[in-house]
């Protein structure tokens, strides 16, 4: 908030004096020849006198304020960019409820972490698309990166069915970045298994990436071997058993290999949090922003009060504050 003309507000100082003659200025009097009754009466009538005088200065000072023009300003920034346009294409196959990244499951942890990573990116255009045994798009490219934040917290298990179609996750983020215009398209495909569904293959996708100048960065999470995964039973809740997840770095390698990206191997989480750093860096982003304010007047705020309690003022002098002549 802030006043266009707040020399306005000096007049304010003028309700002092007016407030300390009004105060001090000799009341009417009638002359009654058995004042008794009037002594037995309470004060009522004391209190009840000030409250006019109330009403008026609280008239005139919304009315200063009002002329002091009070504004209100919303804050706009306008970005100029240079960024990089970005695919998040993520794993949500059931595998990636392995529980190795612990406390919490391999999908939760790089939700987390791409959250952080978009954080990070304010000159970006970033999308997201998921897959299971087919690929969605989740959100398709954009500077609101608030509102991608929050689809990728709706991102879980069972939206899609299961399987692992790499190529066709990685197939549809081209679909999308393969008319942008920015400098530098990327992909970060993230996942912890082997291809086994879509209709085409990973190698053929990161061709077609190629084609259109988009680098893919691949990330493989969690570790070789035998990892703990969650059972859900009906009568015994959840259980734990230990099972041995398929993992294909070698595919990984050569779709990082054809695009020109790199390949990456996260363990854990604070490998996959260094992994994201790594890529921030070999991925710069310039822009510039431009901020501005638009103020919107609220001197009506004020006036519209002070012309009620006007009314109210003259209301209440006819029937209840009336005087003899």
């Amino acid at each position: 908030m802030r006043f266009a003309q707040p020399l306005y507000m000096l007049l304010l100082l003028l309700l002092i004096p007016l407030v300390y003659f009004e105060l001090r200025k000799r009341r009417s009097a009638i002359v009654f020849p058995d004042v008794s009754y009037i002594k037995k009466a309470n004060n009522r009538g004391k209190i009840l006198r000030y409250v006019p005088l109330f009403f008026n200065v609280l008239v005139l000072v919304l009315v200063v304020v009002a002329l002091a023009r009070p504004q209100r300003g919303r804050l706009y920034e306008e970005i100029e960019t240079r960024g990089v346009d970005i695919m998040l294409c993520l794993d949500i196959s059931t595998s990636m409820r392995a529980e190795d990244f612990q406390p919490k499951n391999r999908l939760y942890v790089a939700k987390e972490r791409a959250k952080e990573f978009v954080e990070r990116r304010k000159g970006d255009r970033i999308g997201l698309v998921i897959f299971a045994s087919e690929a969605m798009t989740q959100c398709p490219l954009t500077f609101d990166h608030v509102i991608l934040k929050e689809l990728l917290d709706y991102v879980d298990f069972g939206i899609l069915e299961d399987g692992t179609a790499i190529g066709s996750g990685l197939a549809t983020s081209v679909a999308r970045l393969k008319d942008s215009r920015a400098k530098e398209k990327t992909i970060i495909l993230l996942t912890d298994g082997v291809n086994n569904s879509g209709e085409i293959d990973p190698v053929s996708a990161a061709k077609i990436a190629q084609t259109y100048g988009i680098k893919v960065y691949c990330i493989g999470v969690g570790t070789k071997g035998v990892v703990p995964y969650p059972v859900d039973h009906p009568v015994f809740g959840r259980r734990y058993t230990h099972v041995e997840i398929d993992f294909d770095i070698n595919t990984l390698n050569e779709i990082a290999s054809i695009t020109s990206g790199q390949a990456f191997l996260a363990s854990d989480a604070a490998a996959l949090r260094a992994i994201y750093d790594e890529i921030d860096e070999l991925e710069p982003t310039s822009f510039k922003a431009t901020k501005h304010t638009v103020y919107a007047e609220k001197g009506s705020n004020f006036m519209l009060p002070a012309v009620l309690l006007l009314l109210v003022n003259f209301i209440f002098g006819v029937l209840i504050f009336r005087r003899l002549p």
